[in-house]
């Protein structure tokens, strides 16, 4: 066993147009956040964490991963949106070896949302040509402990992140923690699902990421060229969730909630993610 840490690689696909059945505001542009993938490798062997979205997705990831020379010897997902795993038939084309898995919690999200998409067509309406027509869905692993050429990588159930049932995984030789969708780095973060009591207990995961005193921390969605360190990640996502809550509070329209949050966070990617936030927390006043 190498008593090297780990090495951490990360692929991020940017910032890029789909097609949105939404209504859109004004001068709102219907972009998809640039997410990454994570590769964590030893001296012979890897695993890569998420698997993104598209067919190309996939195959960027694979590129990384095969420049490495290490062997893949499994997928793991962070949480069950589908832009973080069905990219997962096309990875495992590449590297044959390997299975995709996924915490209970996530692998069950995932397989709603497989079967969601066969009769709302949400994500392939929105991504067309670009997504298998059969989606592998993460297996379910039975174990929180995962070895990579004999060290530990930890899954932990954290709970809510942008959605309930996120989990993330850290690299203790590496000191560092792919955090999924539980923050976000310079990119605006995802309100759907999340009314302010669910924002109260995402803040809590972040509280818990915090204690494992990581020196780095990798983003499920953070601009391209972003420096993975905790304070790009841990406290401004944090107040970015603080914030919009304030200003939720204070009533207003969807264009008032958009408009004030970019008075405050201008510089983050992904506008049209707040949009969709603020159109959901208006609807959750009626």
């Amino acid at each position: 066993m190498s008593t090297d840490p780990l090495s951490i690689d990360v692929y991020v696909a940017p910032m890029r147009p789909y097609t949105s059945p939404d209504q859109l505001g004004e001068g709102e542009v219907a972009t998809w956040a640039p997410s990454s993938s994570t590769l964590i490798s030893g001296p012979v062997e890897g695993i890569l964490i998420d698997a993104l979205l598209t067919f190309d997705n996939a195959d960027q990831i694979a590129a990384m991963a095969k420049r490495s020379g290490k062997t893949i010897t499994g997928v793991y997902i962070t949480h069950g949106h589908g832009d973080h795993w069905l990219g997962l038939a096309r990875l495992l084309e590449h590297f044959p070896q390997a299975r995709g898995y996924a915490a209970p919690e996530v692998a069950a999200r995932a397989a709603w949302e497989a079967n969601i998409n066969k009769t709302t067509n949400y994500w392939t309406s929105r991504f067309p040509g670009e997504l298998p027509e059969t989606p592998v869905v993460p297996e379910v692993l039975d174990h929180d402990e995962i070895l990579v050429d004999g060290q530990s990588v930890n899954l932990i159930h954290i709970g809510q992140g942008d959605i309930e049932g996120s989990t993330i995984f850290h690299v203790p030789s590496a000191d560092a923690v792919i955090a999924g969708d539980v923050v976000y780095n310079n990119v605006h973060m995802m309100f759907y699902e999340a009314n302010e009591a669910k924002r109260e207990a995402w803040i809590a995961s972040i509280d818990a990421i915090a204690a494992l005193n990581p020196k780095l921390v990798v983003a499920g969605h953070k601009s391209v060229g972003a420096a993975d360190l905790p304070e790009n990640a841990i406290a401004v996502s944090q107040q970015y969730v603080r914030d919009f809550t304030a200003v939720a509070k204070t009533g207003g329209t969807v264009e008032d909630l958009v408009h004030d949050m970019l008075e405050l966070h201008g510089e983050r990617d992904q506008p049209h993610t707040l949009w969709i936030s603020a159109r959901a927390e208006v609807a959750r006043r009626a």
